[in-house]
């Protein structure tokens, strides 16, 4: 069979996934999936199969992946059969308080880096600044100056040409330089290539409730380092994570008392999106089970077809075990460690597809009991199917050393985590991880400016069969995304058919909290508020999760971060239509440049002025700088202050089309023709049409508005005319799954 992809999900493999030589695409998605099935087929023989048995097997895996059912994280849909066989998603690597360990741990990022892995690490271990060192009688700088290194490292590598460098940064909440931590990335231009979080304690939080003073340690020997006010931090915790989604917090006592190998080392830090706990130099192959095709029709309607659910776990955690001795890893140290754990991580996507195909809001009693039951029972197949493989082939080398109450050997440590997939459900056609739809209805862009509708499909069945369908409808739907308010929807389908804005913050953990309890690792999960919400709002929500028993939170406040320029109108106070409104423009923040920019210079010919050089740059998330150069008679200050304002407004993420508008047509007494079919009224009329050019030219910067909800910026992947989206805890393209967390 070959595998049934849909238009959208051929664009992503064939910019993401499929094998180009001199940047041609030669292999087909069905060659992928087969690909990646004989290669994880391959480790049988290991275990004495033979060679029958591995085509069966390879046959069945490329099945599983075929019927788009399941899909491995995307390392291993690059590189599986291919000279890298690099396979793993994640790591999570030591920083040592010495210069030597620090910088072998950027050395030891950067390899990671470049086999499409992403990196996670704790700098709690690094003495404060201002500290003594004592081998130099000089004192220390501190972890965030050492963070910054590590960022800039992750500039200069780009992943394996295929996945861009991502961080976790993890700084205990008892360090001495908390607080220079916690506000880290207030400016939106420092420490870029990082998801930061703070790590929280049980006592710290004791202290929060109690009012009382907090203890802060020197990590260097132990020592007292002064006071805090537990309360006071936690507000400013609540309050930078208000202004723009970070710092996150993980919960560093729950994350080791799920540990289970503790005899090896504590927890220490997570991957970037925060779902996968891991000790210092572990790795973790991570796949997704597709939980929109598990709804099977009865006579009492729809429901979940836990047989076929059953069969696909154990399909799955055979998949993933074999990715483990089918990879090969950066660093010897990652091998040894993954060798003794064995840690796999089998997790969800399409909950939200789910729940609409059972006619279940998100946002109900049901659907939290749903997510309970439906994990339960993954996670117990799960250990079951590891248990059938630690028969057969051996429990994890470390298992002896581990907590597992009832004793039975299993082949890996952990089994289930619930990981972002941004690209991987996109190929699926699904929505991603457990997180509820963006968007009901949304406009893509296409060739020449066109626009072209996008709707759920089952929406479309839900509005074709009550038969409210219409063409305006649809239309009113992608002006905000959502259906709630809309005349004509019935109160049943809007109740059904609600998105990430139309949820309140409570039900987001509550239905995270039902998740996490029946999942070894963690839960990436982002808690949306809309911009309205207060800071009062973002605590309850963080003291909700640590009561839930979640091992960390995400949130978003909508149209927080600088990045996030353009919101659409939102439905008003009453209920009623989306009104078409103007755009709200939430205080924008030019972006920093990146490190490299290519571009054209054009020269005009302006009456008074002489000649004028106009230079347009882009790097790779679109269009970033103009500047130019008069003669001796120009009017070099007027161009440069042009040219710098129009800089700052495009790294800002103003339309293309709103700054060439404003900019062509400006007159100037004494400008001539500068060609036949051009004419060229002033500086800042030559500035516009030298934009217009380039944009025209290399067809890569339409940065038309998301005709859908909310805050969104385009798309920073080149060529794609997608939009991004606040989801699993980064930043991920609706159209093309480009995401900076890698």
């Amino acid at each position: 069979m070959e595998p049934r992809f849909s238009p959208n999900a051929l664009t992503v493999l064939e910019r993401r996934y499929l094998r180009k030589e001199a940047g041609k695409v030669v292999e087909t998605p069905g060659e992928l999936l087969r690909r990646v099935a004989r290669n994880i087929a391959q480790v049988e023989l290991k275990y004495g199969a033979t060679a029958a048995d591995v085509a069966r097997l390879s046959e069945e895996f490329y099945t599983l992946m075929a019927t788009l059912e399941f899909m491995p994280n995307s390392p291993t849909l690059m590189n599986a059969g291919r000279d890298l066989q690099q396979l793993a998603a994640c790591f999570v690597l030591p920083v040592g308080d010495s210069l030597g360990e620090i910088f072998e741990a950027v050395k030891h990022a950067a390899l990671i880096h470049q086999s499409g892995g992403g990196t996670g690490f704790s700098f709690s271990r690094l003495r404060p600044k201002h500290d003594a060192v004592r081998t130099t009688g000089g004192v220390a700088s501190g972890p965030v100056s050492f963070m910054k290194v590590f960022n800039t490292a992750t500039e200069a590598v780009k992943q394996g040409g295929t996945r861009r460098g991502a961080n976790m940064g993890i700084l205990r909440v008892d360090h001495p330089d908390i607080r220079d931590f916690i506000t880290c990335k207030q400016d939106g231009a420092e420490i870029t290539n990082f998801n930061i979080s703070v790590g929280i304690t049980d006592s710290f939080m004791a202290a929060v409730r109690a009012g009382a003073e907090f203890p802060l340690v020197n990590p260097r020997d132990g020592s007292q380092a002064g006071t805090v006010m537990a309360a006071e931090l936690m507000d400013l915790i609540v309050d930078m994570a208000w202004k723009n989604g970070e710092p996150g917090v993980v919960f560093l006592d729950r994350l080791n008392a799920d540990n289970p190998t503790p005899a090896l080392g504590d927890i220490e830090s997570t991957n970037p999106c925060g779902e996968q706990p891991l000790l210092p130099y572990e790795a973790c192959n991570l796949g997704s089970l597709n939980l929109a095709l598990l709804v099977k029709d009865g006579s009492d309607g729809p429901s979940v077809d836990y047989a076929k659910l059953a069969r696909r776990v154990k399909q799955a955690v055979h998949f993933l075990d074999n990715v483990i001795d089918a990879s090969r890893y950066p660093l010897e140290e990652i091998s040894r460690m993954v060798g003794l754990n064995r840690k796999i991580g089998l997790g969800v996507m399409g909950f939200a597809d789910l729940l609409l195909r059972l006619g279940i809001s998100y946002r109900s009693e049901q659907a939290v009991s749903l997510a309970e039951e439906l994990m339960a029972a993954i996670h117990g197949v799960a250990r079951e199917a590891s248990a059938e493989l630690a028969a057969q082939r051996g429990p994890f080398p470390s298992f002896p050393q581990s907590t597992y109450r009832d004793g039975r050997p299993l082949r890996n440590a952990t089994t289930t985590t619930i990981a972002p997939t941004g690209t991987i459900s996109m190929l699926c056609g699904c929505s991603s991880g457990i997180e509820p739809l963006f968007a009901l209805a949304f406009q893509r862009n296409v060739l020449d400016n066109d626009r072209l509708l996008e709707a759920n499909p089952v929406f479309l069945e839900a509005a074709k069969a009550r038969g409210f369908h219409s063409a305006e409808l649809i239309q009113a739907v992608s002006r905000t995304g959502s259906c709630a308010g809309l005349s004509g929807v019935p109160a049943d389908v809007q109740q059904v058919f609600v998105t990430a804005h139309d949820i309140e913050p409570e039900w987001h953990v509550r239905i995270q909290a039902a998740f996490q309890r029946h999942t070894d690792n963690a839960v990436s999960k982002t808690v949306n508020f809309p911009h309205s919400a207060t800071r009062e709002d973002v605590a309850k929500v963080y003291w909700l999760a640590y009561e839930l028993g979640c091992k960390g939170v995400t949130i978003y406040r909508d149209g927080s971060r600088e990045a996030q320029v353009l919101s659409v109108p939102a439905r008003s106070e009453g209920g009623g239509e989306v009104a078409a409104a103007a755009l709200t423009v939430v205080r924008p923040r030019p972006r920093p440049l990146e490190s490299e920019t290519t571009g054209i210079t054009k020269k005009f010919k302006i009456g008074g002025c002489g000649k004028l050089f106009v230079t347009v740059n882009s790097d790779d998330f679109g269009l970033c700088e103009v500047f130019t150069n008069t003669g001796e008679e120009g009017c070099q200050p007027l161009s440069e202050a042009v040219s710098r304002l129009v800089s700052i407004a495009l790294r800002s993420g103003v339309e293309v089309e709103s700054v060439v508008n404003q900019l062509k047509g400006i007159k100037c007494v004494g400008c001539i023709v500068d060609q036949p079919e051009t004419r060229v009224l002033s500086c800042p009329d030559a500035i516009g049409k030298a934009i217009e050019k380039y944009v025209n030219g290399v067809n890569r910067f339409d940065l038309g508005v998301f005709g859908g909800p909310r805050s969104v910026i385009p798309c920073q992947e080149p060529g794609c005319t997608g939009y991004m989206v606040h989801a699993d805890g980064c930043y991920t393209c609706v159209i093309c799954g480009f995401s900076r967390c890698g």
